[in-house]
């Protein structure tokens, strides 16, 4: 059984979904209420994480299912957060994604599925976790812009998955980019593309987030500097918090609805309905 603690998203068809109400208190504080059901079944919960909040619905809403005596619980959370917070830069940061970690693994679930992790971390501090890859996403983007086009790793962390997806894809030609970061300030610079002539091939960047941009802003300067085609962005979690006009240099954007849903924007979004 299905239980979708976001109404709008509803990522898993033909199963029978769960009903509730849930609200916040004028505290501040998520409340659920449960509809009776058979509690001897299988439940998979599915949820957006994109605040605390989120995670406090999800947390009560794990203790009331355990309170209904319901053994086996499932978790898809598509985006999990803090999961760019890996690695402590600098000393007095805190090492974000293991606060979220810890707090899902003490609800002590049976499978905690995401969808395309950022790194290696998530999945290593994640009790009994899945990660879904984005080969079915990537492929379902060629589908749309055709497969006579490069892959382009945006720097070095991306580029040991975006071979996975060439793999997957039949052997898609790969290009291998980089770029610098100052830890202090967040500041990019540096941006390099490893290809000497494009030759004028259509470029698809891929990366798993896209939160300002800036990263596929200063790579597509660079890209269209050695020929590149038309230039196409496929993230699978898209944030995009500056906006879409940041992005005018991409003949196509592409996406999931793992963040939030996109209506009336300037991006085209792959429900991952289609892809898990």
């Amino acid at each position: 059984m299905i239980l979708n603690l976001d109404p709008k998203f509803t990522p898993f068809h033909n199963q029978e979904e769960i009903k509730f109400q849930s609200f916040t208190f004028s505290g501040g504080e998520p409340h659920i209420k449960i509809a009776d059901f058979d509690s001897n079944r299988k439940v998979t919960i599915t949820h957006r994480l994109n605040s605390f909040n989120d995670l406090g619905l999800l947390c009560v809403t794990v203790d009331a299912l355990r309170r209904m005596d319901v053994k086996i619980i499932d978790l898809f959370i598509p985006y999990f957060p803090a999961a760019r917070q890996d690695r402590v830069m600098i000393p007095g940061e805190p090492l974000s994604v293991k606060v979220y970690a810890d707090i899902i693994n003490a609800m002590q679930l049976n499978k905690v599925f995401v969808f395309d992790a950022h790194s290696e971390v998530t999945p290593a501090l994640l009790n009994n976790s899945t990660v879904i890859p984005n080969y079915t996403f990537i492929a379902a983007v060629l589908n749309r812009i055709g497969d006579n086009v490069k892959l382009i790793s945006p720097d070095g962390g991306a580029l040991k998955k975006i071979y996975k997806v060439s793999e997957f894809l039949g052997g898609v030609e790969v290009v291998e980019c980089s770029k610098s970061r100052d830890v202090k300030t967040g500041r990019l610079s540096g941006f390099k593309v490893y290809n000497d002539d494009l030759q004028g091939m259509d470029c698809l960047i891929v990366d798993d987030i896209c939160d300002g941009g800036g990263t596929f802003v200063g790579l597509a300067e660079e890209l269209k500097k050695k020929n590149a085609g038309k230039l196409y962005l496929a993230v699978s979690h898209g944030i995009f918090n500056k906006g879409f006009e940041v992005l005018n240099c991409f003949d196509g954007i592409f996406t999931t609805n793992s963040f939030k849903d996109f209506e009336g924007e300037s991006v085209q979004v792959i429900d991952l309905n289609q892809l898990v």
